[in-house]
């Protein structure tokens, strides 16, 4: 199969959707893999080291696109990248379309099968392809939090750990799956205050026994939700539900009782964020005000960290990215339903029902 790995043209996007070692056992196996050139340059790997592990470079998208049966991505396609996809083309990259519409459309129009990586599920229903991006935006949102409570950024000037003699920061995560646990392992890492909220008495267990008396637990209601967001300096939203639109927990009311200089990070933000408040940042201009309130949604947070973020992805996605090329991407989900359960799109509906209903678009699922 011929294989294709476009360079991300998402604004501040450096990651890329193979390294040369995923070049190497792929074109071991029989298939060619075609690399635009500089793909990887952002994360430090020049076309050379693609070449030597058997990679054709080609010099534009044009040429990856137009001769691949499949392209490998990582961040959803972008306009002049929708417009180069066919029917026939099997697409393979995060697209979190429950928040985008009009992608969903374009992909629809081009006959594309697209397949998401944050919906490919594993025998025990987490999702291998996001996890790895959500531990990187997990910890990064403490990070990024923590400078964005700097007075010069517009925050509270407030020090997350605070020192001897003056009290750390109030730090509320909501959300306790692989971003929340992560936020949470960093902000206490750094000495902040820190309550979870999540609304699985099961997993507040959990979390409860990793790190006892460092946190505190919170079942999620809205009263609990609202006595905690006012009072918090820094405020973690970091819920999923499958494929489908992010729920919002966080109102404009609570956000107003909120202290001016006050941070809310919204991970959930790719798929249409869990404040009412939120709308979609980039890294050039990251951070916006909302009653004095310093809001951070940037949609692709771990393209920050665009090396860490790059192998930590591809070690996930390589496997399944195989089984596309080995096997064809039918056989794939045949063997494996929970790779079946990353179809959104193919020809021209849209195949995952969490999807199509937070998009109040048919649904249509893949005929066997």
């Amino acid at each position: 199969m011929k294989i294709g790995c476009p360079k991300e043209i998402k604004i501040h996007e450096y990651r890329v959707g193979l390294v040369p070692a995923g070049v190497r056992e792929l074109t071991a196996a029989g298939h060619q893999v075609i690399v635009q050139a500089g793909a990887g340059i952002g994360i430090g790997i020049g076309d050379d080291a693609y070449r030597a592990a058997g990679a054709t470079v080609v010099p534009d998208a044009q040429a990856v696109f137009a001769e691949c049966e499949l392209v490998v991505k990582v961040k959803e396609p972008q306009l002049p990248e929708l417009a180069r996809l066919r029917k026939g083309q099997v697409l393979f990259t995060y697209l979190h379309l429950a928040a985008d519409k009009a992608q969903a459309r374009a992909l629809a129009k081009s006959g594309v099968t697209a397949i998401a990586y944050e919906t490919v599920a594993a025998p025990d229903r987490s999702l291998p392809l996001l996890t790895p991006m959500s531990e990187v935006a997990g910890r990064m949102s403490i990070q990024v939090g923590a400078t964005a409570l700097q007075k010069a950024n517009g925050g509270f000037g407030v020090l997350l750990g605070g020192v001897a003699g003056v009290a750390p920061a109030r730090v509320v995560i909501l959300g306790g799956g692989v971003a929340g646990t992560n936020a949470t392992q960093m902000a206490v890492g750094l000495g902040a205050q820190v309550t979870v909220v999540d609304r699985s008495l099961k997993r507040l267990r959990e979390l409860d026994a990793q790190f006892g008396s460092q946190i505190e637990t919170a079942y999620s209601t809205t009263e609990a939700v609202e006595r905690l967001v006012i009072q918090a300096d820094l405020v973690i939203g970091a819920v999923l539900v499958t494929g489908a639109a992010a729920p919002k927990l966080v109102t404009r009311a609570m956000v107003g009782r909120m202290e001016k200089g006050a941070v809310l990070v919204d991970i959930s933000i790719d798929q249409g964020g869990c404040f009412e408040t939120s709308k979609p940042t980039t890294h050039a201009d990251p951070t916006y005000l909302v009653d004095g309130v310093v809001h951070y949604c940037v949609t692709n947070m771990p393209g920050a960290v665009p090396r860490t973020s790059t192998f930590a992805l591809t070690n996930a996605s390589l496997p399944y990215v195989r089984a596309l090329a080995d096997l064809g991407w039918r056989k794939a989900f045949a063997r494996d339903a929970g790779f079946a359960a990353g179809l959104n799109v193919h020809e021209g509906a849209i195949t995952h029902e969490a999807v199509a209903r937070d998009l109040g678009m048919d649904y249509r699922p893949l005929a066997n």
